[in-house]
């Protein structure tokens, strides 16, 4: 019986076309609806998925093909993005407004991408209308294959810890006060996996907060995987009388060194190696603080959880662990940026592509020099730039109109150099040219850190200092291990510059991660197009695909049988497996 039921379970699994030997899948249910809760003792609107907040974390190994089908239960539009995640040559499942028309309220659509050569730490989060600020995110790991070695000895432990600033206003009101032409102000507490600070002190923790707790074997070795999932703030992240030994960043591995604590900034992942080697006399306290604020007035906003051993003898007590004392040292931060260097003798999700590629030989055919400002007033409204150009998401994701060759939708003349002149709204995009590879120097002209991602793409941080980025800069890059990531912060009044192999053909969001200049338009996208029609190097647009703007009358009502049927788009093939499941049903009743 087992036998003929394994048989026919693979027959129907085969015939939909959902997996194979090399490539399974890993299916995932998203219910995105608000909960009640009180992270910070006073109780909110927050948005959970499956109820719960943060979200699950998604686990899957390198190659799978995730299906995540999502539920928007929320009373406006939703889009996931999986931040990190290289969607290899489909942008149509990456969800930004560039790329993807919005999930409707009260509709679910049907996620699938496949995680080709990666692997690492990442999480996703809704991205639009602000709502990030108000949850919806969870983490999002790539474990390796078995048959590719990693740079370390088998963890005994995997553990996802999501950290970031936290407002107890909902995120139609932070948004509302930006439109209104208001910053957002000082964050009303710090966030770890969803929960307020532990009470290490009375007169700043209100009594009654619900802290997180990790439990851990002593004698173990734990791969601690953090990502910075909130707003605007850059956390330093420690645990006390512990090491962090850092191993990966967003799918790079690193030499691996030991940090006290590390600057997360917003937007940005790593994972640590952490030895569970104290006496335990106590639990020990894991805390994220603010950086570059003033520390006097943020103290209340600190995160603090709490590592607990199993033989642990009593709580956590006295004075938190150190932040970095660099109140009048500007370097410290990025010099400890630069000490993080890829490892360029460790396998990755393939063996050893990490070292063989050398991109510091790469002869560099695209230079863009983008700078941002503090935010401006154009045509009425608080907005922020890049180059001059607030950018102005179209009604037409810009993907689906080149589908449909639509004209005017956007304009492929953003410029390689800050205009002069008066800044302007635009949908402007840069135009990417395949196999090329890129160089962008990103320049802050703001007086706080802003963080800058790209989708599709991890690419090679060479360099960063103080002052104006020149020619002459590039004699300080480092041509051989800079780390590959997808997110990188850039000092105010300084300089990061990074390079792009831009091999992965799409349109791609490039972004800052501090959520309020997002919101008001520091973003922009890199068009990258195969000119050889011939040839396959994009997947075709989904059979679910939505349709909005100038293509809104081709959207049909929403289809229940949407998860099924956008899988493969073959009602012939599901109708035959839900006969052979009712067949298994009726063999393992008799």
């Amino acid at each position: 019986m087992a036998s003929t039921l394994s048989m026919l379970l693979c027959i129907s699994v085969l015939l939909l076309g959902l997996c194979s030997a090399e490539d399974p899948f890993a299916f995932y249910d998203f219910e995105v609806s608000y909960i009640t809760a009180s992270p910070l003792g006073v109780e909110q609107q927050v948005i959970a998925v499956n109820g719960k907040f943060p979200g699950p974390v998604i686990n899957v190994t390198t190659n799978y093909n995730v299906v995540v089908n999502v539920k928007n239960k929320l009373d406006e539009e939703l889009l996931m993005h999986w931040s990190g995640v290289q969607q290899r040559k489909s942008s149509w499942q990456d969800g930004v407004l560039g790329t993807n028309c919005p999930i409707p309220a009260k509709w679910n659509w049907t996620y699938q991408f496949q995680v080709k050569d990666q692997i690492g730490s990442f999480f996703y989060f809704p991205s639009l209308n602000f709502q990030r600020a108000a949850g919806g995110y969870g983490g999002f790991t790539i474990n390796n294959r078995v048959i590719i070695p990693i740079p370390f000895d088998t963890p005994d432990g995997d553990i996802t810890i999501l950290i970031g600033d936290w407002y107890t206003r909902n995120h139609t009101a932070l948004r509302k006060s930006l439109e209104d032409g208001k910053e957002l102000g000082m964050p009303d507490g710090v966030l770890i996996n969803g929960k307020g600070p532990y009470r290490y002190n009375n007169s700043l923790v209100p009594d009654g907060i619900d802290y997180e707790t990790i439990t851990v074997h002593p004698g173990k070795t734990y791969r601690i995987r953090v990502s910075n999932v909130g707003i605007s703030t850059s956390l330093n992240f420690r645990i006390q009388s512990h090491n962090l030994l850092l191993a990966e960043s967003e799918g790079s591995y690193t030499v691996q060194q030991n940090y006290t604590s590390l600057d997360i900034h917003v937007g940005q992942s790593y994972s640590f190696l952490l030895t569970t080697d104290q006496n335990a006399s106590s639990d020990y306290y894991i805390v994220a603080s603010a950086r570059f604020e003033n520390e006097t007035l943020w103290q209340r906003v600190t995160g603090v959880a709490i590592l607990k051993y199993t033989n642990s003898k009593g709580k956590a007590h006295g004075p938190l662990p150190d932040p970095p004392n660099d109140e009048y040292d500007k370097t410290f931060s990025m010099n400890q940026a630069r000490s993080i260097r890829w490892n360029v003798t460790a396998s990755g999700a393939r063996p050893n592509p990490q070292g063989s590629f050398r991109y510091g030989s790469i002869n560099v055919t695209e230079l863009y020099v983008l700078r941002n400002k503090p935010p401006i007033k154009i045509n009425g409204k608080q907005r922020t730039t890049l180059n001059e150009i607030s950018f102005s998401n179209p009604k037409t994701p810009i993907r689906l109109a080149d589908q449909f060759k639509l004209k005017g939708v956007y304009k492929l003349d953003f410029p390689t150099k800050p205009l002069t002149g008066s800044p302007k709204m635009d949908t402007s995009v840069i135009n990417g040219t395949y196999r090329g590879f890129m160089e962008i120097i990103l320049q802050n002209n703001h007086t706080k850190v802003q963080t800058y991602h790209l989708s599709g793409y991890a690419f090679f941080v060479v360099g960063m200092d103080y002052g104006e980025w020149t020619e002459n800069s590039r004699g300080t890059y480092n041509k051989w291990d800079g780390i590959a990531r997808s997110t990188i912060q850039v000092y105010p009044g300084a300089w990061t510059a990074i390079l792009i192999s831009l091999d992965n053909v799409g349109v791609w969001n490039l972004r800052t991660e501090n959520l309020d200049s997002w919101y008001r338009g520091q973003e922009t996208y890199i068009r990258v197009v195969n000119p050889e029609a011939t040839n396959k190097t994009e997947l075709q647009m989904p059979d679910n695909a939505l349709f909005c703007g100038a293509l809104q009358k081709m959207q049909k009502p929403q289809d229940v049988t949407s998860l099924a049927t956008s899988i493969k788009g073959n009602t012939s093939k599901l109708s035959f497996t839900v006969l052979l499941l009712l067949l298994i049903s009726t063999m393992l009743s008799v």
